[in-house]
């Protein structure tokens, strides 16, 4: 069965090896005269309004500034993706003892729903990348993923902030779109200049209430004052730059280019132009870096993806390295912009709760669906579709969700009762689905905060890393599986045992997507 799946699939991964690649830049997006930005910082004030700027906000010095690392994953959900990414984050801690959090841009097609529930219950964000990954999206692609992944997820709508658009690909429309939306941010822009060149366009995140100041010499009908947004922020995605500077950026899944104008991957350059652009940041301003990626490029558990461990073990030796400079935080671009918005020196910021060891209080013998593997084990719904099945804890929809339909009807087995979904007066893992009831009130959902003291004086200032940059990848994976829950439950990919046939299954539908989205 496993040899006829993947002969059925091989036209289709040769059609897609031929596809563009999906982030990739090759000079700069922007420039001042492009941009013709101007914005009244007497006018647009903290929290809710940001000039474009190299400085940081607040009028803050940067040697107190946090040094923020922004990690975000694009695409499906599934085993093979949250391995990839724990590979990378699962051992770390930052600064005050917490495992850093991160922004997952999530599309739909090959997704398993209840992974994206564990997920966000972790303490992770999920963000919006469209339902079918499509460039310059409708506004039906973008409303039927936040439908979706509330419906079927449990991820609640004032939860779902952020947007990619899939393969970088906008439109003055999309942001507009966005906006009416409610959303607070876009992530598609590119920061396609060097901090060390006056003209750079390396600026913190800012509102659009004067425009954009990025992008201007590649998407139309942006810059010069356009769109005016109130309110809605942008934040750019920070590009490498290797030893050509200005003209050999590196922006999604770097590891993926050749460096320095070579002809072939080089890990150990790529290492060092990964490192000289994080120290001009440091040093200067500390506009963040980011390391946006594609994890199925990264995944020691997809079938036929076989990244070299020199690759893997370079990334790590980054994230290790970076973390031993003081201040350095690993965050989401939730986590960045509520920095942002209230500003505060790096040794003050356990006072922002979502930076905090924030664990939901679930008696682990109590029988929930509610995003917790301890607690749901044996309640997770099965969805056998053709193209992708995946699992649930809200209950199987007749047909697979589509961009037409994105919330269909439930399907409700003999003997059984449909299962609610998550109003928006409860918090995802106090929710009973089965049931229909909160477990908790407003009063009594109780989270315990295990963060440790950060402060002046050389205390706790730097964060953790594997201690395994060095040595094998597959031993940087398996040595310390990751427990989300403060040592408690089997880990974030050990749900139940029937859930794991679906994401077997899963995975090998997902070559399809693979294949056919290249670098997406």
């Amino acid at each position: 069965m496993l040899a006829q799946t993947l002969l059925a699939l091989l036209p289709l991964f040769a059609s897609v090896l031929a596809q563009g690649d999906d982030g990739s830049i090759s000079g700069p997006t922007s420039s001042a005269s492009a941009a013709g930005y101007s914005c009244d910082p007497t006018q647009c004030k903290l929290p809710n309004c940001n000039c474009a700027s190299t400085d940081p906000p607040g009028g803050l010095d940067p040697s107190v500034v946090p040094q923020f690392v922004v990690f975000t994953a694009d695409d499906a959900v599934q085993s093979y993706t949250i391995d990839a990414i724990n590979q990378f984050l699962a051992q770390r801690k930052n600064p005050n003892g917490c495992p850093p959090k991160m922004t997952y841009f999530t599309s739909l097609n090959y997704t398993n729903y209840t992974l994206v529930t564990d997920w966000f219950v972790a303490g992770n964000e999920i963000a919006d990348h469209t339902m079918t990954h499509v460039g310059s999206p409708p506004q039906e692609e973008i409303n039927g993923n936040l439908i979706a992944l509330n419906a079927l997820a449990g991820i609640p709508l004032s939860e779902i902030k952020g947007f990619r658009a899939p393969y970088l690909n906008y439109t003055a429309e999309t942001l507009k779109m966005l906006h009416d939306t409610e959303f607070l941010y876009d992530s598609s822009a590119s920061a396609s200049i060097p901090v060390t060149d006056p003209g750079t366009d390396a600026f913190w995140p800012y509102t659009l209430d004067y425009g954009m100041a990025n992008d201007c010499l590649s998407v139309d009908n942006i810059c010069k004052g356009q769109p005016k947004l109130p309110g809605f922020w942008e934040v750019p995605m920070y590009a490498f730059f290797d030893e050509r500077g200005v003209v050999g950026p590196h922006l999604m899944d770097p590891w993926l280019d050749a460096p320095n104008g070579q002809s072939a991957i080089n890990d150990t350059a790529t290492l060092e132009y990964m490192q000289t652009t994080f120290t001009a940041h440091y040093k200067n301003k500390r506009q963040p870096i980011g390391l946006y990626t594609h994890p199925i490029h990264v995944s020691t558990t997809y079938p036929g993806v076989n990244p070299p461990n020199s690759t893997i073990n370079m990334i790590n030796q980054f994230l290790d390295w970076a973390q031993n400079q003081q201040d350095v935080w690993i965050v989401s671009n939730e986590q960045l912009l509520d920095w942002v918005r209230n500003p505060v020196p790096a040794s003050q910021l356990n006072n922002i709760d979502s930076f905090k060891c924030s664990t939901p209080q679930v008696d682990s013998s109590m029988q929930i669906c509610n995003g917790m593997p301890q607690n749901e084990a044996g309640l997770l719904s099965h969805c056998d579709f053709p193209d992708f099945p995946f699992f649930t804890c809200y209950g199987c929809p007749v047909i697979a969700p589509t961009v037409d339909n994105p919330n269909p009807a439930q399907q409700v087995p003999d003997g059984e009762q449909a299962r609610f979904r998550l109003p928006a007066n409860c918090s995802t893992p106090f929710w009973d689905p089965i049931a229909g009831k909160c477990i908790c009130t407003a009063s009594t959902c109780a989270f315990t905060d295990d963060s440790r003291p950060i402060g002046p004086n050389g205390a706790n200032l730097t964060g953790g890393g594997t201690g395994q940059s060095t040595g094998d990848a597959a031993a940087t994976q398996s040595s310390s599986p990751y427990v989300p829950f403060n040592g408690q439950g089997s880990g974030a990919l050990s749900i139940t045992s029937g859930v794991v046939p679906a994401l077997v299954f899963g995975a090998l539908l997902g070559v399809a997507s693979v294949f056919r989205l290249g670098r997406l």
